[in-house]
């Protein structure tokens, strides 16, 4: 798989945990990774776990770049990718230019413009600071 297919999937593990979370239904993410993969992937499991791990810094991160506006109005699959690109950003060595057009692709495929618009200058703050 590629980059970009790993960081999909990844996407919809942290939106399939956020939702059990949110409804208060008991998941185990290490079965929720097995459900979503047909092969074990250091990638994903870093970046699922490193967001789970970092979830308040990310959402504090994400609305400090915001006005009047937070990162739980945000749908929670945009949410997720969000999430994931901030994680990326401050905990890995990938290229900034690399997440954010990451980010973006999957806001397109995956949420509406208004979403992908808020992902893009989220991040780009971010990274100009």
């Amino acid at each position: 798989m590629s980059r970009s297919e790993l960081r999909e999937k990844a996407m919809t593990i942290l939106y399939q945990y956020d939702l059990m979370i949110t409804n208060k239904v008991k998941c185990n993410i290490d079965d929720l990774i097995k459900d979503n993969l047909t092969i074990d992937n250091d990638f994903v499991r870093g970046l699922v776990y490193g967001v789970i791990t970092y979830k308040d810094e990310l959402d504090n991160i994400a609305n400090s770049k915001m006005v009047n506006w937070d990162i739980s109005r945000i749908e929670k699959l945009g949410a997720s990718i969000l999430r994931m690109a901030l994680y990326e950003l401050k905990y890995t060595d990938t290229p900034h230019v690399v997440v954010i057009n990451e980010a973006v692709e999957l806001a397109k495929k995956y949420s509406d413009e208004s979403v992908r618009k808020i992902i893009n200058a989220i991040l780009d703050k971010y990274i100009k600071e």
